[in-house]
């Protein structure tokens, strides 16, 4: 029996020592293991399964064999630090950069505080695409991690997208929402720009340039050395300063990150763990309460919720709101425990014809001021029929906004037009339908201003009082159409000495005078 069992035990050890050592000794094997050590991110790697007799391990085999790490990073930097993959630029440029950083401490500490909230985020979906995690400071450089930033040339968000691009993927502007500061949308876009970026070039450093300059123009800058029979690499192509300064900047905040003791840094504590997930929701709901309904600060919430143009969350336009890790469940269950009313006090309406702020305002129920502050409306300005105004949501209103208005609902504003009280002197037969046709005004109009009825008619010579446009020439010009006089009349009352020509007139508004306040892109 003991025999038995020795036998047993040897063929077992046997067994093992085959097993600890796959393949032959001149197998990659070792190769593996360092790609593994050093965080290796090659999104082409296929797993390589031992073939042949298994062979002992070798002093020489075991020497030359890198061993994985188990434990998981101890924070979110260590993690960013073992996934770098690019090659390092080392010039001039980048040590300029390197002491601009080191010399504005209070800057690195706004900067990665700001950072905290989206860096596991962006981390993780490179780890998934396979990417190099240097790509993570990417917006260090663009924005200083703001999602609010815009610059001017109309780049928005943390990962500054031009609005084109921004449409080039899906990335939705509309009155209510501009994804290019939405944390998980502009990620995805950015990251799928990059990425396509690199298979153009092949390059992360040429990616990069073409990220802030343009493809075309990258593409436009290699062909012309090619042309001369010259290198076609980052640092031997003609650019801008701003793209010859970008992938410095971006090493420099690479090596402080890599090495914070040799720059003096002191970089905050960042978790390797999720800081937000995101809760679904099925109804429209203010921001503000659910901001309190989650037990977050109203400036954290919109940190996390950026994309937000108005203090409304529109559920059939958003797929969810984020919240911070263990906030969530908060919200959740204060959500279904609420019992004050509706959840959104504010609504969409869409404007059926054009009107002047002060006109719409009052259909609202609401003052022109803050009609004017929660839609964004500068001042000299009409609204159009079509348009969509948030405005205040009434108990009678029970359903939430259409995902058709949501999703495409849009502000448009025409100049408005500035018109003086003017005496003019009716002709023969003429009536207040005749006048209203002369001038481009309405009928009402003419009868309100002379305290008459839309069906009377005047005397030849009669003076009537109409409020047209303001008018380059000076006074003493030529007759309008030879049938009155036009003359300065004494100034009206404040309350009516400025209005809005009512829609048809505005759209017939001589294009000269149309152009004398254009209206605001938006």
């Amino acid at each position: 029996m003991k025999l038995l069992l020795a036998l047993w035990l040897s063929a077992g050890a046997l067994l093992l020592t085959g097993c600890a050592a796959p393949g032959t000794p001149g197998s990659n094997r070792a190769g593996i293991g360092a790609d593994a050590a050093l965080g290796s991110l090659d999104a082409t790697h296929k797993p390589v399964y031992p073939t042949g007799a298994l062979q002992p391990i070798t002093p020489g085999s075991a020497n030359g064999m890198a061993v994985a790490p188990l434990a998981p990073p101890a924070d979110l930097w260590e993690r960013i630090r073992r996934g770098f993959a690019m090659p390092d630029l080392d010039n001039d440029l980048v040590h300029d950069r390197e002491q601009w950083y080191a010399t504005r401490p209070d800057y690195i500490q706004r900067m990665t505080e700001r950072s905290s909230k989206y860096l596991f985020h962006i981390v993780e979906e490179l780890e998934r695409r396979g990417m190099p995690t240097e790509l993570a400071l990417l917006p260090y450089i663009e924005s200083a991690f703001n999602p609010q930033a815009v610059s001017s040339a109309k780049a928005a968000g943390m990962w500054q997208f031009m609005p084109a691009t921004g449409n080039d993927y899906q990335l939705r502007q509309n009155m209510f929402r501009d994804d290019r500061r939405d944390v998980l949308a502009s990620t995805r876009a950015a990251l799928d720009y990059l990425q396509r970026l690199y298979g153009m070039f092949g390059d992360w450093h040429l990616a990069l340039a073409a990220y802030n300059w343009g493809e075309g123009s990258v593409g436009r800058a290699i062909g012309k050395n090619q042309k001369l029979g010259l290198p076609t690499g980052y640092e031997d192509i003609t650019m801008p300063a701003e793209t010859r300064m970008y992938v410095p900047k971006l090493q420099a905040v690479k090596n402080i990150v890599a090495r914070p003791e040799a720059f003096n840094a002191d970089l905050p504590v960042i978790e390797n763990h999720p800081y937000f997930q995101q809760v679904e929701i099925s109804r429209d709901i203010d921001v503000a309460l659910a901001a309190k309904l989650a037990d977050v600060k109203l400036d954290d919430f919109k940190a996390l919720n950026p994309s937000m143009r108005h203090p409304v969350i529109l559920a059939s336009g958003t797929a969810g709101i984020l919240l911070p890790w263990d906030n969530a469940a908060v919200f959740r269950r204060n959500l279904a425990a609420y019992t004050d009313g509706q959840y959104a006090s504010w609504t969409a309406w869409t404007l059926p014809a054009t009107m002047t702020v002060g006109a719409a305002a009052a259909k609202a129920g609401m003052s022109e001021q803050d009609l004017r502050a929660v839609n964004g409306i500068p001042p000299r300005m009409v609204i159009k029929g079509g348009s969509t105004l948030v405005v205040p949501r009434t108990a009678a209103i029970q359903e939430d906004v259409a995902a058709q208005t949501a999703d495409s609902g849009r502000l448009a504003l025409a100049p408005e037009i500035v018109t003086k009280r003017t005496v003019v002197k009716a002709g023969k037969r003429d009536s207040v339908d005749s006048v209203a046709r002369r001038y481009r005004v309405t009928t009402s109009d003419v009868a309100n201003w002379n305290s008459v009825s839309t069906s009377s008619t005047f005397k030849a010579g009669q003076q009537l009082i109409v409020y047209l446009p303001v008018r380059a020439n000076t006074p003493g010009a030529a007759p309008v159409k030879g049938h009155a006089t036009v003359r300065s009349g004494p100034r009206a009352p404040a309350a009516s000495a400025t209005r809005t020509v009512a829609p048809r007139a505005a759209a017939k508004a001589p294009a000269s005078r149309a152009k004398a306040a254009p209206a605001r892109k938006r």
